[in-house]
């Protein structure tokens, strides 16, 4: 003992370099990205303690060693079954692939991917801000006759909160399956909601719970996504949380929002993700019968995948499907979203289509909620504008929206931001739109926010000054982290 409190210093080191070494030698089996392996491997050897603290809690690739595993759900004989069901005809194929040309190969993408299949019969609803959501949803509840899962990265027992989880209660009452899954970072529910929900025989578990978790920040895989299913007949996807800043009418600055409301077969992929969520967060393994799979009446045709990401996924999924659909566009590009953090494929992408004389469109917060995101979503904006990509910066209030119009004829609407944390790390999910109608009343929405937007001029954005080039540059090296 004399000689280890003499040498405490030394030994610390010596198991620093051990433990670093041993990674070095992980990240180099792995074969990362050379740029993002060398910044981990000096860290880990140039900074004692620090890079080993940094490396385990943003180098470790889950993707490759699964968090968790959605064979119990998938190998059920009726999700199977219901699986087998949505397998298009070749006719079906074949008319989308007549409509979307090019698009369409996102189509195989997904599927080799994930086995997300293309369903045909829905309608989706286009939902602008929580204020509309959050009406339309009350009275889906309301309607409810067997079950409500709800799956959020936030839900707050605020006003909008507690009137919907007061309502739950109301329907757990006459009888219905209530599950709820929440993020255990994003969310914030009191005890006593807690115990009231429960009292009431509502299932609710956090996913990946930590033990203090305001203090955590972003260092944790979450779930992101914003699932609402009832009956299994309804879905809804988006960028719009279960929240007061979500509501206009309760937040003193103005939160501008996009979500989607599905019925039809696209509702069963959807159903299925939830259970694999469920799976893994709840105590029992849940038997699933066709009771949530229910037979639907839609009788419209809008062609719709659910393409899900996550560290449980082999492939970053959906920033695939952006890539491929950036890449193939003939004619415009129109996107949306709260945070510009990309990684070097969506970056080219996008500087390649702008140069090729396709018109390509980007809308982002003049203001984010987030300091040190704004300054790296800065930092990547030069090279938009010297390849001609237009750069719009919202000035109404905050966007929050997660979209993108790819030549009227592809369209998509979900929880993934257009940065490191939404395509490689959390828990995401976005629905892909192939119809024309759908994707204008999107175009139509884009075009709307413009008018609360200022536009960049290369010229003008070049004269920032060397502080702010300066803190943007940092903010940069840090983006991996956000």
């Amino acid at each position: 003992m004399e000689f280890v409190r003499n040498h405490i210093w030394q030994i610390l080191i010596a198991l620093n370099y051990t433990l670093a070494l041993s990674a070095v030698v992980t990240i180099l089996l792995k074969k990362l990205n050379p740029t993002k392996a060398l910044s981990y491997i000096i860290g880990l050897l140039a900074v004692p303690f620090l890079g080993l603290i940094v490396y385990y809690f943003f180098g470790q690739e889950y993707r490759k060693t699964k968090i968790f595993s959605r064979k119990h759900v998938l190998n059920q004989s009726i999700v199977k079954k219901i699986q087998g069901q949505l397998q298009l005809d070749t006719k079906a194929i074949n008319e989308v692939d007549e409509l979307l040309e090019e698009k369409s190969k996102l189509i195989p993408l997904l599927y080799n991917s994930e086995k997300s299949k293309l369903t045909i019969n829905n309608d989706v609803r286009l939902i602008k801000n929580g204020d509309e959501k959050f009406k339309i949803l009350i009275k889906d509840i309301k309607e409810a006759k067997h079950h409500i899962h709800l799956e959020y990265f936030i839900i707050k027992d605020d006003k909008i909160g507690t009137e919907i989880l007061n309502l739950l209660c109301k329907k757990a009452n006459e009888g219905l399956e209530i599950r709820i899954v929440i993020d255990d970072v994003g969310s914030s529910i009191t005890s006593k909601m807690k115990r009231k929900l429960k009292d009431n025989g509502i299932e609710m578990y956090a996913f990946m719970p930590v033990l203090f978790s305001r203090f955590t920040g972003q260092m944790n895989y979450r779930d992101h996504r914003k699932i609402a299913i009832i009956d299994g007949k309804i879905g809804y996807v988006g960028g719009i949380n279960i929240s007061d800043n979500y509501v206009n009418a309760h937040n003193n600055r103005y939160w501008r929002d996009t979500h989607v409301r599905i019925t039809g077969e696209a509702v069963k992929p959807l159903q299925i993700l939830f259970f694999t969520t469920w799976d893994f967060v709840g105590d029992d393994k849940l038997e699933i019968s066709k009771s949530y799979f229910p037979d639907h009446n839609c009788k419209e045709n809008i062609p719709l995948q659910i393409a899900a990401s996550g560290p449980d996924t082999d492939w970053s999924n959906i920033m695939e499907a952006i890539f491929v659909a950036i890449t193939n566009a003939e004619d415009h590009v129109y996107i949306t979203t709260p945070y510009f953090i990309p990684n070097s494929e969506i970056i080219t992408a996008l500087q390649v289509t702008a140069r090729s004389n396709i018109k390509v469109k980007l809308i982002i917060p003049k203001r984010s909620d987030s300091w040190i995101a704004e300054y790296a979503t800065n930092s990547y904006l030069e090279l938009l504008l010297e390849a001609g990509v237009e750069v719009y910066q919202y000035t109404k209030g905050f966007v929050h929206a997660k979209t993108m119009v790819v030549d009227g004829v592809f369209s998509t609407v979900g929880t993934t931001n257009m940065d490191y944390r939404s395509f490689n790390i959390n828990f995401e999910v976005n629905a892909l739109i192939y119809n024309k109608e759908f994707s204008h009343q999107l175009t139509d929405l884009f075009n709307e926010d413009l008018k609360d937007c200022e536009k960049l001029e290369l010229e003008a954005w070049q004269k920032r000054s060397k502080r702010t080039k300066l803190i943007e540059a940092l903010a940069r090296l840090m983006a991996p982290l956000l």
